[in-house]
């Protein structure tokens, strides 16, 4: 496998950097040890240079061609190619010599004109000049291979693609300038740095070399430990901010959960009305909350009933509940406060939750503090929007307030980092028992070996062939 990649590696590549469809402007990129070579086979710029003598890192004005013994383009272009040789279109073309480029290789790219047609002619133009298409992410591998980036930056390139909110797209930014990788690289360090010293002590004992004593091992590696979970226990504030938070609304029928929804969503997108039992199922709809996605789900009112389609209702209301990352309990602040309103309260307080006493726009029945102790309700009418920007603050600091762990503001998003942090930290744990249990240093040692490694799966320092193709496979091609 190892082979393979190094000769994988020796291959120029290129592909279509931007997305498909139309636009102004497309690119091409091309990176490898022949990029400029292969380039210069195919653009010629107006300036009538050659390529290979302009400055790194400038545009230049080019024709672009299919070199003369290049084949027809790929059978799907309707269009009649132009013949080999021909200028088919004029673009802006910039050589970045490595390792000053993304991919640290040799890097040209073409800035053509956005067409489908065309910008597959430049990739057509490519491999026949001696390119080959890259594979799904195999730039970005190339810039992890070659030094540029670690592969949790590598990750947060693709966290930055997809970010869906300011939230979102801020954690992938600060893991892509490496801030992640410095915490990590930090508590792995400290580990090492105990591995040395405890590996001295049994290498020379006898010696006069001195090493830690117990309880002095015990200390450091508790340090390490803790700084370890708390950086682990922003994973799930993490997938929030990553993917967006399923925050489901749940009551009694007609107690305004619908009302809430439309009044969140600031549009009519569930049915209103004063007959019990309307929502016979989930509705889930996303909104922006001060730049996190919240996913918000009104479900079935939950109450006793023998009508089938409300009971499988219910059944989905319920099960929905299960999976809520925060539920919204809706309380009808007109009526007097019902066992099924305090068992729904008690059902959610395991959980995150926020508790709204609706229609605070009739005349109050229900005592805010009435419901359980430490209980207190948010008084919200959805049909005036008094106190709807309460309850979005509420959810808001619910989901990503001050309540998470965090380490100097740094966030885990990664499922893959949070399986090698929680890894990490077991072996620390089993390394203090091993202590406080008065196990030999070489036991001792492979526990810390065993967390230290593990905290290098999520930098790179520390990876297999396998693990790498699966993260590069979810990327697009083109980067």
């Amino acid at each position: 496998m190892a082979l393979m990649m190094s000769r994988a590696l020796e291959d120029t590549i290129c592909a279509i950097a931007t997305p498909a469809g139309e636009g102004g402007i497309g690119i091409v990129r091309i990176s490898g040890a022949r990029a400029l070579a292969i380039a210069s086979g195919i653009v010629q710029l107006r300036s009538g240079r050659p390529l290979g003598s302009v400055v790194s890192h400038t545009l230049h004005l080019a024709d672009v061609r299919l070199p003369s013994s290049s084949a027809t383009p790929p059978a799907e272009t309707s269009a009649v190619p132009p013949r080999g040789g021909s200028v088919f279109d004029e673009a802006l073309v910039v050589f970045m010599k490595g390792p000053r480029s993304f991919t640290g290789e040799d890097t040209v790219e073409i800035q053509s004109h956005g067409g489908w047609l065309i910008l597959s002619l430049v990739c057509r133009a490519c491999l026949a000049a001696g390119a080959r298409m890259a594979a799904p992410g195999e730039f970005t591998k190339r810039a992890f291979l070659n030094g540029r980036l670690d592969l949790s930056q590598a990750e947060a390139v693709l966290d930055t693609i997809r970010a869906k909110s300011a939230a979102s797209l801020t954690v992938a930014q600060r893991q892509l300038r490496g801030e992640l990788a410095r915490e990590v690289d930090a508590a792995r360090n400290a580990l090492l740095r105990l591995l040395a010293q405890l590996e001295a002590g049994i290498d020379f004992v006898g010696e006069e070399i001195e090493i830690l004593g117990r309880q002095e091992l015990l200390r450091a590696i508790q340090d390490v430990a803790t700084r370890i979970r708390r950086l682990g226990a922003t994973a799930r504030e993490g997938r929030w901010l990553r993917e967006g938070a399923r925050v489901v609304i749940t009551g009694r029928p007609n107690v305004g959960k619908s009302s809430l929804l439309n009044r969140l969503l600031k549009e009519e997108r569930a049915i209103v009305t004063a007959v019990p039992g309307t929502t016979r199922d989930i509705i889930e709809e996303s909104i922006s909350l001060d730049g996190v996605i919240i996913h918000l789900v009104d479900t079935a009112g939950i109450r006793a009933t023998d009508d089938v389609l409300e009971r499988e209702g219910i059944r989905r209301s319920r099960s929905a509940q299960k999976d809520a990352d925060l539920q919204v309990i809706v309380i009808d602040g007109s009526t007097a406060l019902s066992e099924d309103d305090r068992g729904l309260i008690e059902q959610a307080a395991a959980g995150k939750h926020v508790i709204v006493i609706n229609k605070a726009d009739l005349p109050m029945r229900v005592d805010p503090s009435d419901m359980k102790p430490g209980a207190m309700g948010l008084p919200l009418s959805a049909k005036t929007g008094e106190g709807v920007e309460a309850l979005r603050a509420a959810i808001r600091s619910q989901l990503v307030g001050g309540g998470a762990e965090t380490t100097d503001g740094i966030i885990v998003t990664n499922v893959r980092h949070q399986a090698a942090l929680d890894q990490s930290h077991g072996s620390l744990v089993q390394a203090e028992e091993s202590i406080r249990g008065g196990m030999a240093n070489e036991l001792v040692a492979v526990d810390l070996r065993a967390a230290a490694d593990a905290l290098g799966e999520i930098t790179g320092a520390i990876t297999t062939d396998e693990v790498l193709e699966q993260i590069f496979s979810t990327f697009c091609i083109g980067k």
